[in-house]
């Protein structure tokens, strides 16, 4: 009987969860408001070693590169077609953390836009990042650092690793800062919200907190977010936030889940998948077809002419399958019964699917 690959098999078996333990809820839940804002702006890298945009065929970039000059006071004459290869057209994008203030620094990635081959060794010139709101946030500048190397020569060209972006760590610093006011309705009201929605660990959680702090402390809203009644001093409610994201609470596993990847050919199940007796039979159908060509001579002094003549040999073939019966209670269980069907990763995307179909896969499954 065929076996799966090692690869496979350990793919299988480290997911596998242990039982569930209590967890901080730093790691289950965030407080209302307190989120990144992504930021993004567009910008030119200079200094390039001719890997730059080609002008010609990515215009927007002489055009970036004669508003920048116009503004510095130099005066680009209308027409001049300027064959720029150490500059590059980029756009900059980066996370403002929560409670950032004024002159902190963010990391920057800097990414091409033109048919820039290379940003390696290039300087980002000043640009302003905006937020959603198309307000500028914070400003980005300084050298890129790109992982790997690329060399051309003779028409041949070897590149290592991705040349079209790039970071720069410290690259930004910060010129606005978000207002949040962690106590806007001044009465210490805040709200709690899970990373994942579920109301058996939304009412693990209330009652762990209110078990901490007392009753009434805490309250479900819904499946997600929990009301909390905190100090309204903002030396104490900063206490209390950092006493509840420190609370362990157990949560619960959720809903079974099984994921397929048809791109990759992965497989993931969760731990709590579960396999009603069933039957399962699987076997490859194939069809190959080999064509040959050969040629047709006519005999000596005959009015015949040469020809091409095309034959082709059509084979079908099935493997055999096996009925095998598979059943488990047990994520373990449930790897082992899939295994001894000997299946290759799709033909195990295939069975899970009619598994589930024939109601024998209690898990809900998900194609990605």
């Amino acid at each position: 009987m065929k076996r799966f690959s090692l690869p496979w098999i350990l793919l299988l078996s480290v997911l596998i969860s242990a039982p569930a333990s209590a967890e901080r809820l730093k790691d289950l839940a965030d407080f209302a408001g307190v989120r990144d804002n992504v930021l993004v702006g567009y910008g030119l890298v200079v200094g390039l070693d001719g890997t730059g945009d080609q002008t010609t065929q990515a215009p927007f970039t002489g055009q970036s590169l004669t508003n920048m000059l116009s503004q510095l006071g130099v005066t680009v004459p209308p027409g001049t077609n300027m064959q720029l290869r150490n500059v590059a057209a980029v756009m900059v994008t980066a996370d403002l953390p929560p409670f950032s203030r004024q002159g902190q620094r963010l990391d920057v990635t800097v990414s091409s836009v033109g048919n820039a081959r290379s940003l390696r060794g290039g300087t980002l010139l000043m640009t302003p990042l905006r937020g959603a709101d198309g307000e500028i946030y914070a400003l980005a500048q300084g050298n890129l650092l790109i992982a790997g190397a690329s060399a051309e020569a003779a028409g041949s060209r070897e590149v290592i690793n991705h040349q079209s972006a790039g970071r720069i760590s410290r690259g930004a610093i910060v010129e606005r800062e978000v207002p949040l006011d962690m106590n806007a309705q001044g009465n210490g009201e805040l709200e709690l919200h899970l990373r994942s929605a579920d109301f058996s660990t939304v009412e693990r959680v209330v009652t762990r907190i209110n078990q901490e702090f007392g009753n009434f402390v805490a309250s479900a809203v819904d499946g997600r977010v929990i009301r909390l009644f905190g100090p309204q001093d903002d030396n104490e409610r900063v206490r209390f936030m950092a006493r509840i994201e420190n609370l362990r609470v157990t949560p619960d596993m959720g809903r079974a889940r099984v994921i397929l990847n048809s791109r990759t050919g992965s497989v993931v199940l969760s731990g709590n998948v579960r396999l009603h007796q069933a039957a399962v039979a699987h076997g490859n159908l194939s069809v190959s077809i080999d064509t040959r060509r050969g040629v047709s001579q006519p005999g000596a002094f005959s009015p015949g002419q040469t020809v091409v003549i095309t034959e082709a040999d059509v084979e079908i073939r099935q493997d055999d399958g096996v009925l095998t019966v598979v059943e488990g209670v047990d994520l373990m269980e449930v790897v082992n019964a899939l295994n001894a069907l000997g299946a290759t990763p799709m033909d195990l995307m295939a069975i899970l699917e009619a598994l589930k179909a024939s109601g024998s896969l209690r898990a809900d499954l998900e194609i990605i």
